[in-house]
């Protein structure tokens, strides 16, 4: 009975969270408009069936991660969740005036939240359930590589450009950079999956069973995980717009930093539970495939999309980051060099990095 009643839920989910949403935009409602009762009720609904549908759809999307395996299965979600993050930014974008850093706040806070808190989550949580655990060492190298040249062209190169002011880029250098960053995450991606997929791969993980349903069951998972995810871009979408909305209205100084962060966080919650999940299981190389690999996917995508909406809308894009947060950037890429120099973590490589994420926690609202 248990199990029907999940999986009753796993169907009913993702379906309630698209409707949820067609229905709020469809009445013209939204969370920060109207009555405060109505904003309440609707804020308070779209949350509730948020967070439950991610959930149910990190459900589905491990269930055709397991049928077509590493690094594969990894991507599944990785790509999925950053199609979230580039609708809500563009949409947030071309949505009432100009706000040209939620991009880059966005960007930001999806390195950080993945770089520290999310590695830091599975190497403090593995570590103090196994010990020690293994990761290839390849694998791990090739993603600082690539995090590396991303942050440094994307968020740190345009405060030193001299064609225009301090944070931004020129057209000519903005497309340019866009189609760099294309190229090398298409180059990253045909690496972890032809031509060194074993750098990505656990040696475990080759004889890991899939623990998975027919194909007729995979097909409806990723047709769920699909409308689940249309739904969560969705309602995420309207409650970050309302946030932004409060926290204007409040001349909230930082807020753009505070939406980039929640819009973030939203998005990035079944990548996170995914990966800590797979490094409890001892399987840490996983887990780091999705969280870095997100990083990755946001920066190699995102900013490419950003910029592709700048470019044919006229909308002004600053991508330079102020100098505090550069400093914390590069102070989480060399922990996370640090961290992964040995094919071995502990409980207490994994608390470095959670450190420096509550440092960034806390200087979003105390700059």
């Amino acid at each position: 009975m248990r199990g029907f009643g999940r999986s009753v839920i796993s169907y009913a989910m993702p379906l309630a969270a698209l409707m949820m949403a067609v229905a709020v935009r469809a009445s013209g409602l939204s969370v920060d408009e109207g009555s405060l009762g109505v904003r309440i009720l609707v804020g308070g609904l779209s949350s509730a069936i948020m967070f439950t549908t991610i959930f149910v759809v990190l459900d589905h999307a491990e269930a055709v991660a397991r049928r077509v395996g590493e690094p594969y299965g990894t991507l599944v979600l990785t790509f999925a969740v950053t199609a979230i993050e580039v609708s809500i930014i563009v949409s947030m974008m071309l949505h009432g005036e100009n706000n040209p850093t939620l991009a880059r706040e966005s960007v930001f806070s999806t390195m950080m939240i993945t770089s520290t808190g999310v590695v830091g989550m599975c190497l403090a949580l593995g570590g103090w359930r196994h010990r020690k655990q293994a990761i290839v060492r390849q694998g791990t190298s090739a993603y600082l590589a690539v995090l590396a040249a991303l942050t440094v062209m994307t968020l740190i190169l345009p405060t030193y450009t001299q064609t225009t002011g301090p944070g931004t880029f020129s057209a000519a250098q903005l497309g340019f950079v866009a189609v760099l960053s294309v190229m090398l995450y298409a180059s990253f991606v045909f690496a972890q999956t032809v031509r060194h997929r074993d750098d990505f791969v656990q040696g475990q993980e080759h004889d890991v069973s899939m623990r998975t349903a027919p194909h007729e069951s995979v097909a409806v998972s990723t047709l769920l995980l699909l409308i689940g995810l249309i739904g969560i871009v969705m309602l995420a979408e309207q409650v970050a717009a309302g946030v932004e909305d409060t926290l204007v209205a409040y001349q909230v100084t930082q807020s753009d930093s505070i939406v980039g962060a929640l819009i973030a966080g939203l998005v990035l919650m079944p990548e996170a539970i995914s990966a800590v999940r797979a490094s409890l299981h001892n399987e840490l190389q996983r887990g780091l495939n999705v969280a870095m690999g997100s990083a990755c996917a946001t920066i190699g995508l995102t900013i490419p999309a950003v910029a592709a909406a700048s470019l044919l809308t006229g909308r002004g894009l600053t991508l330079g980051l102020p100098s505090t947060d550069a400093v914390l950037l590069v102070l989480a890429l060399f922990i996370c060099n640090v961290s992964f120099s040995t094919e071995r973590t502990t409980f207490l490589t994994g608390m470095v990095h959670i450190v420096v994420f509550f440092t960034y926690i806390f200087l979003i609202f105390i700059p």
